[in-house]
């Protein structure tokens, strides 16, 4: 047995002693969870570049108050300021004041006497750092004879940090622009087109209903000369009306041009309902009959037809009016019965 296990030996068997314990217990642990910045009083915010904390150290629910009162102030302009003259290479340089009229952006730092970019100082966490940016966020740049080259390339082309930090000042200074408010208002926009497209659809299928026209037509693709009553009179509406015209059809969304024919079943399904309704209450609660007849198609299915007979109060004639035609398995009484009010899902208490 000792070839396949090896033997313990008696110190490792030995419980850890009360004193080896104490040790692991007494132990400190350090903690790993960062404390939270405090919140600072915007009154007393640094304007020197030099003096200022990083956007990302200050406290995470304060970061844009704080960006919305450094614009507000603007970048550090020191005016009357004589600007120091310092060597560089064998020449003397020293900042040019008219470089804040070319970039509006442009800030000076008096303790360091170097320039600094006010939008990629406030913004510069939210987007992808770009090589050499940290010389006019958190370095400064003090190169006077390359100047104008530098600051050119830092603004970079449209979708550079720079401009990127730009469009972050000017929309957190614009309320408007908050998401939000974004949504809402192109919710608003989107439902507004939603009821025209279904409003010219409905106008269409009351017209095609009221001279009992077909509703589709044997080709409805884009080269066919004639695409069915539905489509060309929707055509005809959109020519007449330019609210409508830019909404509907090919201007319309892909999914959502309500002229499928699912929606034109639907509309008719509503209309139906609603005749029905009408029906329903000039019936109230006075006697009328309830004929039923059955009618099969061309191809040969049983169908039923139901009829509400009843006398109208405001000019005492009697009026039939059709309410249905319902596909039935049998013609027996019982499933007439049944299928009648289970079909037209009309109760017995509504009629």
């Amino acid at each position: 047995m000792e070839r396949y296990f090896k033997r313990k030996s008696p110190e490792l068997a030995q419980p850890a002693t009360n004193d080896f314990s104490r040790e692991n217990i007494n132990v400190p642990q350090s903690s790993s969870i960062p404390s939270m910045p405090k919140l600072i009083d915007l009154n007393q915010l640094s304007s020197d570049p030099h003096d200022r904390k990083r956007i990302l150290d200050c406290h995470p629910n304060q970061r844009d108050e704080i960006r919305r009162a450094y614009i507000l102030r603007g970048p550090c302009r020191p005016e009357g300021y004589i600007y120091p003259i310092k060597m560089i290479g064998e020449k003397p340089r020293r900042f040019n004041p008219k470089w804040f009229e070319s970039f509006d952006w442009l800030e000076y730092s008096v303790k360091l006497d170097k320039v600094f970019c006010l939008p990629c100082y406030l913004f510069n966490d939210q987007v992808r750092t770009q090589v050499g940016s940290d010389a006019f966020v958190s370095e400064g740049f003090g190169g006077w004879n390359k100047m104008q080259e530098r600051l050119e390339a830092h603004i970079g082309k449209v979708g550079s940090v720079h401009n990127k930090a730009i469009k972050n000042c000017d929309a957190l200074m614009r309320q408007h622009q908050s998401i939000a408010v974004a949504l809402h208002k192109q919710s608003d926009i989107t439902k507004n087109e939603y009821r025209i497209r279904l409003n010219a659809s409905i106008d269409v299928s009351r017209y095609l209903l009221n001279g009992l026209l077909p509703f589709r037509g044997h080709d409805e693709s884009e080269k066919s000369f004639h695409r069915g009553h539905f489509l060309e009179l929707m055509k005809y509406t959109q020519n007449q009306n330019e609210g409508v015209r830019k909404v509907t059809l090919k201007n319309a969304p892909g999914n959502s041009q309500m002229v499928s024919p699912k929606i034109q079943k639907d509309i008719c399904h509503c209309f139906a309902q609603e005749i029905l309704k009408s029906i329903l209450s000039e019936i109230g609660d006075h006697v009328f009959a309830l004929l039923v007849d059955e009618s099969s198609d061309v191809s040969k299915k049983e169908q039923m037809a139901i009829v509400l007979r009843y006398v109208d109060d405001t000019c005492g004639l009697v009026k039939e009016r059709f309410v249905g035609l319902v596909h039935v398995k049998e013609t027996s009484a019982l499933t007439l019965k049944s299928d009648r009010f289970q079909k037209m899902k009309t109760r017995r208490e509504q009629l």
